[in-house]
């Protein structure tokens, strides 16, 4: 329809004999204004020097006239300085409806990415430390990045890196195999067994701090986990990696990610070193600045400030021959490419802080490999602020990712005690509300700020919130069963005169996620999930939908089929399940 109006308009131009206009056709803010507004007339006054509301009074009788072209279109009216408004037609929206219905749960699929082969990273928590807040909101942001663009028909694969070496690892198996009888505990759950490594890494963390004879033993320790030379820590360290990855796949369950690849620190060490080793003293490409790697001190370093002044000098391989983060992303950055030769993007959703390094990795990436650099893609986040400050979990503890969705679980739990289900139903529902309580807090502002957190709000059935959408859902679904056993049938023909608001944000859907697609960014879906539920409730409350004594009834159910399906598929492409019944 939007292309269908701009033709129409550049019609209009040409019979005015005005050329070269910029102009854009979009949704006005308040629905009264129209379903679709352009502000050709104030650019077209703008280059001609003219009145823009008497332009688009003239713009607007050319209109008319071709009006009967498009027969979706009732209305053309010009607003305010000179907008000019376009109101479309009642049998437009039954029939977007009818749409809706007969296209169903792939509402919204588009062919933008076709053929594209995606390689998404994220959430990469580290084996032997927590799986922190910062974990969730990498998680929530890659696994709906990745189901809208495989909405869009792009083939994508996810990819999780593991920091399985490295000091935390050491801080953690000190403590393991210092204070066994606390930390090391084998005859509970997988989540307990993981809650209680955590906590070693962080009396470890705060031995190294403070104890210098804890840290030559955690330095030690850290040598042997890279030399795999000492049979016991050798042992604890396979015990607790399976332990930890075991607990976070638990949580990948609960959040409904599903990973194609797992690639190791490790691995990805053996692979950067040789690459940096391989490009020392290499000229840099054409560019003529020097070479990529250099030696400094001892060490090996990249001067990225030489390629760009914005960058700044890093560390690839210490004095020490140890390779930093730096050169792992580069190994890893390798890796994908091998893994999957025929990528045709690589993104990496990562937090903000880690964008300096990751720019820095870039850069030499396009030294090295242009080709690859060319496809990769960073997507960074904020953090996770909370309306009570630096918050703890119910338990007292300083709050991770998993405490706080147990928290959130246990919290609706409690509220659920007089609804009629079986406590394995109970449970299941109590699970799929709390991922959307806090996927939905993530995912409806744009990627790149910090979100504040407000533990109650996240969890109300009323409001701007993951539960009002899955309960808003629910909803409907309940009156589609009642229309059922009154053997009311979907009848998208049967409509009234009366076009309801819900109809009027129904059809934007496939527009929606094509922009989310764009542009990378979910809360478009989340913000007009809201928007939609809003309006499907207030219809709720103002009609009887089920009514076998109204000649509209067909139509209302047709349009609660049409919600339904856009709810449950835009809370898919969040990462939230729509249960049918809460």
């Amino acid at each position: 329809m939007q292309e269908k109006i701009k033709k129409l308009i550049k019609g209009a131009l040409k019979d005015l004999k005005i050329t070269d206009v910029e102009f854009i056709v979009e949704h006005p803010e308040d629905l009264k204004n129209g379903d679709y507004s352009t502000n050709v007339a104030m650019a077209g006054a703008k280059k001609i020097k003219t009145n823009p509301k008497e332009l688009a009074e003239k713009i607007v009788a050319k209109l008319q006239l071709a009006q009967s072209a498009i027969s979706e279109i009732k209305e053309i009216t010009v607003a305010g300085a000179g907008f000019i408004n376009f109101h479309l037609s009642r049998k437009f929206f039954a029939h977007s409806i009818e749409g809706i219905v007969n296209t169903g749960e792939n509402i919204g699929q588009n062919g933008t990415l076709k053929d594209q082969k995606i390689m998404i990273e994220f959430t990469d928590p580290n084996p032997f430390k927590p799986f922190h807040i910062g974990h969730l909101m990498t998680n929530a942001i890659g696994e709906s990045i990745a189901r809208i663009l495989e909405h869009s028909g792009a083939e994508v694969t996810r990819a999780n890196y593991q920091g399985d070496v490295g000091l935390h690892v050491a801080k953690a198996i000190y403590m393991l195999l210092e204070n066994p009888k606390e930390y090391l505990v084998r005859n509970e759950s997988t989540s307990r067994q993981a809650i209680f490594i955590g906590k070693a890494y962080a009396a470890g963390s705060e031995a190294y701090e403070n104890d210098p004879g804890a840290k030559a033993k955690i330095d030690e320790i850290n040598k042997k986990i890279y030399s795999k030379s000492d049979e016991q820590i050798n042992e604890t360290y396979d015990w607790g990696f399976k332990v930890t990855m075991d607990a976070f796949q638990d949580l990948y369950e609960m959040l409904g990610t599903e990973f194609d690849f797992y690639f190791l620190e490790s691995q990805m060490a053996l692979v950067g070193k040789d690459i940096v080793l391989a490009n020392v003293g290499k000229a840099a490409g054409p560019d003529g600045k020097g070479t990529i790697f250099e030696e400094s001190d001892g060490a090996i370093v990249f001067k990225a400030e030489k390629h760009d002044p914005k960058l700044h000098t890093r560390v690839f391989i210490t004095s020490q021959g140890l390779p930093t983060y730096e050169t792992k992303e580069l190994g890893l950055t390798e890796q994908k490419f091998e893994k999957a030769p025929d990528l045709d993007l690589s993104i990496i959703v990562t937090a903000n802080e880690q964008m300096d390094y990751m720019r820095v990795v870039t850069k030499a990436v396009s030294l090295i490999s242009p080709e690859h650099a060319s496809k990769m893609k960073h997507i960074s986040h904020g953090m996770m602020r909370f309306t009570a400050g630096k918050m703890s979990s119910r338990k007292g503890n300083v709050i991770t990712g998993e405490s706080l969705l147990n928290d959130v679980r246990d919290s609706i739990l409690e509220k659920m005690t007089d609804r009629e289900f079986s406590i394995v139903d109970q449970e299941k529902i109590a699970a799929d509300v709390a991922v959307s309580a806090i996927k939905y807090s993530i995912l409806k502002q744009s990627t790149g700020g910090d979100i504040i957190y407000d533990f109650e709000s996240s969890i109300s059935s009323e409001g701007d919130s993951g539960p009002y959408l899955q309960y808003s859902h629910a909803r409907a679904k309940s009156i589609l069963e009642k229309a059922a056993k009154e053997n009311i049938l979907p009848d998208p023909h049967a409509f009234p005169e009366e076009i309801f608001e819900v109809e009027k944000l129904l059809y934007k859907f496939p527009e929606i996620v094509l922009r989310s697609a764009k542009e990378y960014e979910p809360h478009y879906i989340a913000n007009y999930l809201i928007e939609i539920a809003r309006a499907f409730n207030s219809f709720y409350g103002n009609n009887l939908i089920v009514d076998k004594k109204d000649e509209s009834s067909g139509y209302k159910i047709a349009l609660t089929y049409a919600f339904s399906f856009v709810m449950k598929t835009g809370l898919h492409l969040l990462g939230i399940k729509a249960p049918d019944k809460m």
